[in-house]
C-alpha cells in the first residue's frame, strides 16, 4: 500500500530512537505553532509510547526552546479512575514530565476523574469535557496517539459502539474490552479535526495492528485506520514495521 499524500509513515531503528525522534519532533511542531500563533495545542497520550515520549522530552535540552507557558494540553482518553489514580494517563503524564515544566495550569486540561464533580458518571463528565474543549477555539496542533495490538486508538476499540459515535467530540466508553471498562474517550470526528495526527507503535505486538490498519479504511474493524489529521505520521520501530510494504515506509 502507498500512503496518501498526507500521511507519512516513519521508521526507527527501536523504541528508544522512536521515542527521541518523537520527542524532538514535537519540540519543533510546538515552536513552529507558537511562532505562527503564540501558542500551541497539543493533545497526549498515554500507554508505553506516549510515556516514552514524555520521558525522552523530560531528558532534551531541546525543551528550553518552548515556552511552556503557553501550551495548552489535552488529552485523548482517560481511564475513569479516582484523581491520581496510578493507571490515569493525566497522573502518568505529570510523573514523567509535566511536573517538571513552567506550566500555565489554566491551560492544563485532564479529563474528569471518577471522584470529581459529575458524581461517577461517565456520560456527565465526557460531556463537560466537550464543552471544555468547545471553550477553546482552534484545532489541535499536534494530537499523539499510542496504538494497541488490536488497533485501538484513544480508548476507541474495533467493533465498540464508542468508535462510530458522530455526533459529539468527546465520549463515555463504557464495556470496553481492556481493564479499566469505563473510560472516556476523544471521538474520531474530534481526532480527525487536527492539524497532525501522530501515531506511535513500537515493539512485536504492534506489527499485526500497523499492518492492518495501515492497509485497511475499516474504522470500525480498525480504529487506528480512521485516525488521520490533515496530516499524519506513523511513528514506528522496525518490529512494529515489519509487516509494512517496503513502499510504504520511509526511515526516520
Amino acid at each position: 500500500m502507498t500512503p496518501p499524500p498526507d500521511l507519512a509513515v516513519l521508521v526507527h531503528r527501536d523504541k528508544e530512537l522512536m521515542a527521541h525522534a518523537a520527542a524532538a519532533r514535537l519540540i519543533t511542531a510546538i515552536t513552529d505553532a507558537q511562532a505562527a500563533s503564540g501558542s500551541a495545542s497539543v493533545v497526549l497520550t498515554g500507554g508505553r509510547n506516549g510515556n516514552g515520549l514524555l520521558a525522552a522530552l523530560a531528558g532534551s535540552p531541546a525543551r528550553e526552546a518552548v515556552d511552556w507557558h503557553h501550551v495548552e494540553l489535552w488529552w485523548g482518553d482517560e481511564r475513569f479512575l479516582p484523581d491520581g489514580h496510578p493507571d490515569r494517563n493525566h497522573t502518568q503524564a505529570r510523573e514523567a514530565l509535566l511536573d517538571a515544566l513552567p506550566l500555565d495550569a489554566r491551560r492544563v486540561h485532564p479529563m474528569p476523574a471518577s471522584d470529581g464533580p459529575h458524581g461517577g458518571d461517565p456520560e456527565a463528565a465526557a460531556a463537560a469535557y466537550a464543552a471544555e474543549l468547545a471553550a477553546v477555539p482552534g484545532p489541535f496542533d499536534v494530537l499523539l496517539l499510542g496504538v494497541g495490538p488490536d488497533t485501538h486508538v484513544a480508548s476507541l476499540f474495533p467493533g465498540h459502539p464508542a468508535v462510530r459515535v458522530t455526533d459529539r467530540t468527546v465520549t463515555a466508553v463504557t464495556e470496553a474490552p481492556k481493564p479499566p471498562p469505563t473510560r472516556i474517550s476523544l471521538t474520531l470526528p474530534a481526532i480527525r479535526s487536527a492539524r497532525e495526527v501522530w501515531l506511535l507503535a513500537a515493539g512485536e505486538d504492534k506489527a499485526e495492528a500497523a499492518a492492518t490498519a495501515l492497509g485497511t479504511d475499516d474504522a470500525t474493524r480498525a480504529p487506528a485506520s480512521g485516525a488521520r489529521g490533515a496530516r499524519t505520521l506513523w511513528l514506528l520501530d522496525e518490529a512494529a514495521a515489519a509487516g509494512i510494504p517496503q513502499a510504504a515506509a520511509s526511515d526516520g
